[in-house]
């Protein structure tokens, strides 16, 4: 097992002390090797969670897959919650910046149709991502400060489309039911979630994506506002 500590000297969770010194304690320095090592936690953690469920995932297997040290873990993590919420955020903000790409395409008029496709082309839906989320969600229902924190994130992600809805407004009809831009993006990201639910069960990538094409175009078009003659809106057909 290798014994890379990250670039740095191993990091027990605790802060660097200040022995009566003025001074501010420099921080670490980040170097490359660092950077990688860190990396490859993520990603060893990523397998050893989604293949065990956080709840039965020690430091040692997470080093062990990764071939590091428990020195390198330390270097990069206070503890097995820690390295854990940065994976999550590391996907979360994946999720985040797939969508806004996808909807930053149109010019000031959203084609919904369109911007269905995308979307739903580019967006993650992995199963063993969707295991390793769940267990996080279930983790945060027992944690407010971990909840209140995946509320964050969730919030960044409804505002990456409520930010591409408001641009659109009055070149684009939404559905009045929703209530408005916040409400749109509120139902954008349910219809997510739950065809990730399904998706846990039956593992049917494919017809995930058909499922949120369907929801999301159903969402976003206002059946009561005809579309102009020169661009009718379409309606993807699926079948069952």
């Amino acid at each position: 097992m290798a014994a890379d500590d990250g670039g740095a000297a191993a990091d027990h969770g605790g802060a660097a002390v200040d022995h009566g010194g003025t001074d501010a304690v420099a921080p670490k320095r980040v170097t490359r090797r660092r950077v990688r090592t860190r990396a490859n936690l993520l990603d060893a953690a990523f397998s050893v969670f989604a293949a065990k469920g956080f709840g039965r995932v020690s430091i040692e297997e997470v080093c062990e897959r990764a071939g590091y040290s428990r020195g390198a873990f330390y270097s990069n993590f206070a503890s097995l919650d820690e390295l854990f919420f940065a994976l999550y955020q590391e996907r979360a903000e994946l999720i985040a910046g797939q969508v806004a790409g996808a909807l930053a395409q149109d010019g000031p008029a959203l084609d919904v149709p369109a911007a269905v496709d995308r979307v739903t082309e580019v967006l993650l839906l992995d199963h063993d991502w969707l295991l390793v989320k769940t267990d996080f969600l279930v983790h945060a229902a027992r944690d407010p400060a971990v909840a209140a924190t995946l509320l964050e994130h969730r919030a960044r992600l409804r505002g990456a489309v409520a930010d591409r809805l408001r641009r659109a407004q009055g070149h684009t009809a939404l559905p009045a039911v929703l209530g408005g831009v916040e409400g749109a993006a509120r139902a954008v990201v349910a219809a997510y979630d739950g065809v990730t639910v399904q998706l846990l069960l039956d593992k049917d990538v494919e017809r995930a994506r058909g499922r949120l094409k369907q929801l999301l175009t159903a969402l976003l078009t206002d059946g009561g506002v005809p579309a102009p003659p020169d661009r009718p809106v379409g309606r993807p057909t699926f079948g069952t």
